[in-house]
């Protein structure tokens, strides 16, 4: 008997240290895994194939807090990309990923994250997903996702996780709160056609967004300064501003995004686009998405394309159409099943998420999608 109680004694001064320890950390595991499957009809002179992809912000991330006092408190998060495929290979805290304070002043960090543009404009994109064949934003904004404001990288991306942001947050006021960014300029050295231009590029990001019972606002302003590779070239803005509100089981959202690139003194690059959603919740775990983007044609004096964007000219636009039905098996796992629609104009080569241009402007794309999500 004694022997006994001498064992739970010292296997309970043994873990006593590893409970204390589990009951002080903060640090929470979390993540969300993908999967997309779809049969897509990629225009003229491509065969139809089928497609895999994880889209739609596929991770696993830690984050955590210590309070410091005095109600401030340090914050960290590392957040990874998590391909289920097996096949993307990034590394750690490729995805939202800061260390930072916050307190009664707000929040101030330092790291990756996406943009106060993006949060603005996602207040009012509804009905659609970002990337993926399901995905809007390759017509809409360029893309989504990971991008290097130093390297230049993806310029025609206004949805963007940039690198080495400093990074506010303002508290909340009422449901509306402030966002700013910069990332670093890091100069280097550059000779281009012969001449030293001493470039620092760099993305000033703003964005002001409001959630209020069933109504959601955003608006937001970004510039990529010195991001033309060109002699004399200039900076890259955009504006956009977006809204949403819930009628019930119904949820309807617009989103307008404005964009002029500076491709040399007195050459410039225009773009307005627009997206229209609906998401409605009909009975339980049941419920349809549908969306319209509709990129414009490029407008301005550009002789040279950006991206996907055109050079400046008529019949430069494209239209994009999706529906989807939603089952919801919980909270946490959810499966769509879609068709989606891309009809370029002439002289538009937009293509769907994860696929290759057409090999001819003008050409459309179509493809029937299966898309699952869990969550933890």
């Amino acid at each position: 008997m004694q022997k006994k109680l001498m064992a739970i004694a010292v296997a309970g001064a043994l873990s006593a240290p590893a409970v204390v320890l589990a009951q002080a950390s903060t640090v929470q595991i979390y993540g969300k895994l993908t999967y997309e499957y779809g049969y897509a009809d990629l225009g003229a002179g491509r065969p139809n194939t089928d497609v895999a992809q994880t889209p739609g912000g596929g991770n696993v991330g830690f984050r955590g807090e210590e309070k410091l006092g005095g109600g401030l408190s340090a914050w960290f998060q590392c957040e990874s990309s998590a391909d289920v495929r097996g096949i993307n290979g990034d590394g750690f805290c490729t995805r939202n990923s800061a260390v930072g304070f916050k307190g009664a002043f707000g929040n101030l960090h330092f790291g990756r994250w996406d943009s106060p543009f993006k949060r603005a404009i996602n207040m009012g994109t509804v009905g659609v997903q970002d990337t993926g064949l399901l995905g809007h934003s390759f017509v809409f904004a360029g893309g989504s996702g990971g991008t290097n404001a130093i390297t230049r990288s993806n310029r025609n991306r206004w949805k963007r996780r940039d690198v080495g942001w400093t990074y506010y947050e303002s508290p909340n006021f009422g449901g509306f709160q402030v966002l700013a960014a910069f990332t670093p300029g890091n100069a280097a050295t550059t000779a281009i056609d012969g001449v030293t231009v001493n470039p620092k590029p760099r993305v000033l990001s703003l964005g002001g967004i409001y959630r209020g019972g069933p109504l959601a606002i955003g608006a937001g302003y970004e510039r990529h300064n010195d991001f033309s590779t060109v002699v004399g070239g200039g900076d890259d803005d955009a504006w956009n501003a977006s809204v949403a509100y819930t009628f019930g089981p119904v949820k309807v959202g617009v989103a307008y995004l404005d964009a002029e690139y500076e491709i040399s003194p007195g050459v410039s690059l225009e773009k307005k686009n627009w997206n229209v959603g609906l998401d409605w919740t009909i009975a339980g775990p049941h419920a349809l998405e549908a969306h319209w983007t509709k990129a414009g044609d490029s407008k301005g004096n550009s002789p040279i394309a950006i991206g996907d964007v055109a050079a400046s000219g008529s019949d430069t636009g494209a239209d994009l159409i999706g529906i989807k039905y939603r089952y919801s098996f919980s909270k946490r796992t959810r499966v769509w099943l879609g068709y989606i629609r891309l009809d370029n104009d002439g002289a538009a080569s937009y293509a769907l998420g994860g696929t290759a241009a057409p090999l001819t402007p003008g050409e459309n794309m179509n493809a029937w999608v299966f898309h699952v999500q869990h969550s933890f």
